[in-house]
């Protein structure tokens, strides 16, 4: 065997080489590249990791070998603003207006606000009966249009109804019909309403009433969606298939948006309730 730039003769074949190391060196590599891959294989990952066996003391990058997996957040997310629209209702006016859409739903949101102030309210003041409103012969009123309305201290407060004595009757009613728990004396046209102490289960009595007023606000909005969007398919014979698909996707924005107010809002008037 000649070592250098002399052919090297083997019994089969014949080949070229500077030295034995290059020999030894290619026959290694030869014999641990089914190991490198097998090894390889299973790295799919992002992160850095240790080079395998061919390369003991470095580390490496394998990309070609990366990669990622969405979750289903991710996901949602990407569908969620791939799918987002934005049409200029002055363009589909003769379809449907969307700014009377966004109306419709935006009052429901606001009434589910007044809702939450008028009603579910711990704290003792004289605007907490404002909203309580009275049947009398003569039609519905609000109880501070019928008696004045002030507070004695933190756990009374008196209503007198000299103005309207014949109505004394039906406003006790309704005080004690509220939602307040309230249980009202009479004395003459005097009404007196202890404030009850706030406990614990009153207060959880007020979430569970705010949660079923929000579900009930959202069923208003599913409505109005629904109404909306019966209203647009009976444009299908005038319009483009996509453009009723946008004009329907722009609603259902308006509903998730106005929807998700009002989980802020159930969150927000919880915490308070709760304390």
């Amino acid at each position: 065997m000649t070592i250098g730039c002399q052919p090297v003769r083997f019994p089969r074949y014949c080949v070229f080489v500077k030295n034995l190391t290059t020999i030894m060196a290619l026959n290694h590599l030869n014999l641990l590249r089914p190991m490198g891959q097998s090894l390889l294989r299973p790295l799919l990952v992002t992160s850095r990791v240790r080079a395998p066996l061919l390369y003991p003391t470095t580390s490496c990058f394998p990309v070609a070998f990366s990669k990622g997996y969405a979750t289903k957040k991710s996901k949602a997310k990407a569908k969620s603003q791939s799918a987002k629209v934005n049409i200029n209702s002055a363009l589909v006016e003769d379809i449907i207006s969307l700014d009377e859409v966004k109306a419709d739903m935006t009052a429901v949101l606001n009434a589910l606000k007044d809702d939450f102030t008028r009603n579910l309210t711990i704290r003792t003041s004289t605007g907490a009966l404002d909203h309580i409103v009275v049947t009398t012969q003569d039609g519905k009123f609000p109880l501070n249009q019928l008696g004045q309305i002030s507070v004695k201290s933190p756990q009374l407060i008196m209503v007198n109804m000299s103005s309207f004595p014949e109505a004394t009757a039906a406003a006790t009613h309704a005080l004690r019909e509220s939602v307040m728990n309230l249980n009202p004396e009479v004395d003459g046209t005097i009404i007196k309403v202890p404030v009850p102490k706030v406990t614990r289960e009153h207060r959880e009595n007020l979430v569970k009433l705010a949660k079923k007023n929000s579900n009930k606000a959202k069923e208003s909005l599913r409505k109005v969606r629904s109404q909306a969007i019966t209203q647009v398919k009976k444009s299908k014979d005038t319009h483009s298939e996509d453009i009723i698909r946008l004009v329907e996707k722009q609603i259902q924005q308006l509903m998730d948006s106005i929807s998700a107010d009002i989980d802020t809002q159930l969150e927000a008037k919880s915490k308070e309730i709760l304390g």
